[in-house]
């Protein structure tokens, strides 16, 4: 969609479209995921470790958001979890794997249905058509794009024929670790962060009305946390104008020590850059820098849903590496 027809939507006041509504109430575990083999890249040997917490949060009675880790598919469970036993539920696991996270949007179950749908086939679609070449970028890039597609139709194939899950939608935000690159991408307001050398970059856009105004020069970034429209979405996974996939496929490359985060706006909408950067750099285990996170998240007062995943890249022997510390 061209800025001129997002503003003019704007101007008309459709408006209600992108809102986050309420779902049932749902269970939250975390668990420990399976081991794999390593991947070798051109730097060496490289693993990832992973943590991941799901929370309903302070506010909402159920949990809309939802998660892709390989070996987990999803928080959605028919029964608790406990986590495993030892210190940590913190996992290692090949480096060629996708990570999503979603937040749905939508009234009964609509939005809890939604983000299930996108990390159900998000990554099986992208699985069927990455190329067999690991270097080709831009085929990797198009198989994200179509996958993002194929779920995009799929949820609004849903919507539209079940009465209940009438207008429903979910963002996405993805990780694709390939070779010696992460493929980054990322449609509505979940976001995907990198951490490395203590600098912290934030590598996905928010599909809000409040930022369209931003870019368009309407609204400062200033005003840009507290407006109205902050929360409105105008791109999500539900709608037509998805249609496409992502507007941009990152492509960046990877290196020990590197420290990657996922996460709904129920986090990245209260905690600050510099918390998330103190968090990442500071806490060792993944695992428990998703719960601090999280823990932040609530302290400040969230009132959605909170997702945390956190992936950091180490060396074969486990550690990272101090040039990228």
């Amino acid at each position: 969609m061209c800025w001129n027809s997002r503003l003019r939507k704007l101007i008309s006041g459709l408006l209600g479209k992108g809102e986050k509504r309420n779902a049932p109430p749902e269970m939250v575990p975390t668990e420990e995921f399976p081991a794999a083999s390593s991947l070798t890249l051109v730097s060496g040997s490289l693993k990832l470790k992973v943590g991941v917490v799901s929370i309903v949060g302070n506010v909402r009675d159920h949990n809309e958001d939802n998660y892709y880790v390989p070996g987990r598919r999803s928080v959605r469970a028919d029964k608790p979890v406990d986590p495993p036993s030892g210190e940590h539920a913190t996992s290692i696991l090949d480096a060629e794997n996708v990570f999503v996270v979603a937040d749905g949007m939508g009234g009964q179950l609509a939005g809890e249905h939604a983000s299930a749908m996108a990390v159900e086939i998000i990554p099986r679609a992208i699985e069927r058509r990455l190329p067999a070449d690991e270097l080709e970028t831009k085929s990797i890039q198009g198989a994200i794009r179509e996958a993002f597609a194929e779920a995009n139709q799929e949820i609004l194939g849903c919507s539209g024929a079940v009465s209940d899950y009438a207008n429903m939608g979910t963002t996405a935000v993805l990780a694709l670790f390939r070779h010696s690159a992460v493929y980054v991408a990322g449609i509505g307001d979940s976001r995907a962060y990198r951490l490395r050398a203590g600098r912290i970059e934030r590598l996905t856009k928010d599909h809000s009305l409040a930022d369209a105004l931003v870019e368009a020069g309407t609204i400062t970034e200033e005003e840009l946390a507290h407006h109205k429209y902050k929360n409105v979405l105008y791109l999500y996974l539900g709608c037509k104008d998805a249609r496409s996939g992502p507007e941009d496929v990152r492509v960046l490359d990877v290196r020990p020590g590197d420290r990657f985060l996922l996460a709904s706006d129920g986090l990245t909408g209260v905690v600050r850059d510099e918390d998330l950067t103190d968090v990442l750099e500071t806490v060792a285990d993944p695992q428990r820098a998703a719960q601090t996170l999280i823990d932040r998240a609530l302290s400040n007062e969230s009132k959605d849903n909170v997702t945390a995943l956190v992936i950091h890249v180490v060396s074969e022997d486990g550690r990272a590496s101090s040039s990228a510390a």
